[in-house]
């Protein structure tokens, strides 16, 4: 969403810059990251809002030197994927086992539903069949990442951190593992390559394997998917809203909402 410059002078930080009309963005991101770390929740330490002379606006970071995402590490070395996912599953469970206070951050939930009451796209009958799916989403008061995909964490040795919180906030852990499913699952081939550096079937290959870490042994890889399905679908529709037109390899997911 944005462009990253590393300090020339001060290899301890780093500059995240918005385009000039995501003003809001910058500031909503800002925000959520700085309540995300104020929980404890590992993510670089947002230092500071600035404006840049040409308007935008950037959010000054602490650089975490030498580290790697989860997708870049994997892309690089894929006989990783399954070490790679399963430690990518705890980061997870830690998230979404991390309580916060309702009243400074927004549900997921809520988020969702807003959205589907504004979307250009659905028939009457199909957002109010979606809609009807969102208010049965229970809803909870642990952390949810809001954009969560192995993109979007980072290691270096034994540390890993979260990164692009700008929608991070609460509700059910199911809204951040079905934002996952769409991402890596339904995703075109060339943008899977040119987004996580890897083929589609890596991505798929750590899909698997993370869902086993964390969930279990109990459901098979199948039932676990058809759970996720409709929380993966509410994520390909809000990609339709951004891009003005729907993934093609998402129609069959997104269908499953309109059942």
């Amino acid at each position: 969403m944005g462009e990253s410059y590393n300090s020339k002078d001060n290899p301890e930080i780093m500059l995240k810059v918005y385009p000039l009309d995501w003003a809001r963005l910058a500031q909503k991101e800002y925000d959520r990251s700085g309540k995300a770390y104020a929980l404890g929740i590992p993510t670089p330490e947002p230092r500071d809002l600035v404006k840049l002379p040409d308007g935008r606006l950037g959010i000054v970071f602490q650089r975490i030197q030498g580290k790697k995402s989860f997708a870049r590490a994997i892309g690089e070395d894929p006989s990783r994927t399954e070490e790679l996912a399963t430690r990518f599953a705890a980061l997870c469970k830690s998230l979404h086992t991390t309580r916060v206070n309702r009243e400074n951050l927004s549900s997921g939930k809520e988020f969702y539903a807003q959205l589907m009451e504004n979307d250009p796209f659905l028939t009457s009958a199909q957002k109010d069949k979606v809609l009807r799916f969102i208010a049965d989403i229970p809803e909870t008061d642990t952390a949810l990442h809001g954009d969560l995909h192995f993109g979007n964490a980072i290691f270096r040795g034994d540390e890993s951190w979260w990164i692009d919180l700008g929608e991070f906030g609460y509700g059910c852990p199911l809204l951040d593992i079905g934002v996952c499913m769409s991402a890596l699952t339904y995703t075109p081939q060339a943008t899977i390559r040119e987004l996580y550096h890897m083929d589609l079937s890596t991505a798929v290959r750590f899909w698997q394997a993370f869902l086993r870490a964390y969930f279990g042994e109990g459901p098979s890889l199948e039932e676990l998917e058809e759970e996720i399905k409709p929380y993966a679908a509410l994520r390909s529709l809000m990609v339709q809203q951004v891009t003005g037109r729907l993934i093609p390899e998402r129609k069959p997911l997104v269908e499953c909402l309109f059942v």
